[in-house]
């Protein structure tokens, strides 16, 4: 790596202060810390010293969601293949691979060109520096849409959740609410038929994912086994399908301490409680629509959730009920994570305010009492 280090010293001059290219500063900066670590050390005072970044944690969540994303892929192909023809006529594993490939990549590059061009061009601009936050957003917005979605759309939903998700409240770590939901909220509201989930494949064919065949009056029996919505052979967005690769997922975010197990714990919890007033049982909630994913990548987000432990068991527990009572007694949305996320990251500030209030009255009043 000593070539890059050399190459990166000998034009870094041209892009600091004074120097010809000095107005893509930002840009330069971004480019260099991703290459290299920064070289640059606290000089005074107490501060926490820790080889974990910003850049490291997100790349951590990237590659958390790899395995979602390669499934993803497979399961977009292994769709279209079965909407064309019976289940013997498929072709082999490397080749509905491909075709799923073609299909999600361009869902990837669009959301990473769109969200990264404007972030760059509005650090420029003030004269920031680019942040890492949108590496996770950039991965996470292709998993939750549909393989269908046209680009445009897709072009649009990534910059209204950059701009109006993000740095209308100052960047990354200032927003009130998840950008990548709201770019799936903004598809939703803006255009339905795409989202609903009723039509989500190519060339023409159909399929219904499971929630959208319940809301429609399915009988469950009817409905794809349980197991093949565990491992995640079933219609839906790209990467929400298979709970086997999101538990994969949650065990690399556990085992780094990046994300919360309580928020994920007390999440089923809440949903499992709320099942049981339903005719569906709790396990198929579990399986069906993006519960786990949202779950396990969405209402984890260090930024949108509390910060106080017991926040974040509340937030996870009514994170979880809401998304199933919007399940059960709202036909006309038959999903409910999306919504319950983004309406739980507006009252999280709230959550914390109200825990830190109460303890400080249980100190004063114990203090008083051995006063």
């Amino acid at each position: 790596m000593k070539w890059i280090e050399k190459i990166i010293e000998k034009i870094k001059p041209s892009f600091s202060k004074g120097g010809r290219l000095a107005f893509l500063h930002s840009t330069f900066d971004a480019f260099e810390t991703f290459l290299m670590v920064p070289g640059t050390v606290t000089g005074k005072g107490s501060h926490i010293r820790d080889c974990n970044d910003l850049k490291r944690v997100m790349i951590v969540v990237v590659i958390a969601l790899v395995p979602c994303l390669l499934f993803g892929m497979y399961n977009s192909g292994l769709q279209h293949y079965l909407t064309t023809g019976p289940r013997a006529d498929l072709p082999g594993f490397f080749s509905v691979f491909w075709y799923g490939f073609l299909k999600v990549l361009p869902l990837v590059i669009v959301s990473y060109v769109v969200g990264l061009g404007i972030e760059f061009t509005i650090a420029q601009v003030r004269g920031h520096q680019v942040n890492e936050g949108y590496l996770v957003t950039g991965m996470l917005i292709p998993l939750i849409v549909p393989v269908t979605i046209p680009l445009w759309m897709l072009t649009l939903a990534v910059a209204f959740a950059v701009l109006i998700g993000k740095e209308i409240f100052g960047g990354t770590g200032m927003n009130i609410w998840n950008p990548a939901l709201l770019a799936r909220a903004f598809l939703f509201f803006s255009y339905p038929a795409y989202m609903t989930g009723d039509k989500v494949w190519v060339d023409g064919t159909s399929g219904a994912t499971p929630l959208a065949a319940l809301a429609e009056g399915t009988p469950l029996q009817e409905l794809p086994s349980w197991m093949d919505m565990f491992l995640g052979f079933i219609p839906g967005s790209v990467g929400e399908t298979s709970l086997v690769c999101i538990l994969l997922g949650a065990a690399i975010l556990l085992y780094t301490g990046v994300a919360s197990w309580k928020i994920m714990i007390s999440c089923v919890a809440g949903a499992a409680l709320i099942a049981l007033t339903g005719d569906i049982p709790v396990h198929y909630h579990l399986v069906m629509g993006g519960f786990a994913f949202g779950c396990v990548f969405m209402a984890t987000d260090p930024v949108t959730s509390p910060q106080t432990e017991t926040g974040k068991w509340i937030y996870g527990f009514l994170t979880g009920a809401l998304t199933i009572t919007i399940r059960l007694f709202n036909p006309g949305y038959p999903e409910g994570m999306m919504l319950a996320i983004l309406l739980m990251n507006t009252f999280s500030p709230l959550i914390d305010h109200t825990v830190v209030s109460v303890n400080v009255k249980r100190r004063i009043k114990r203090i008083a009492s051995h006063g």
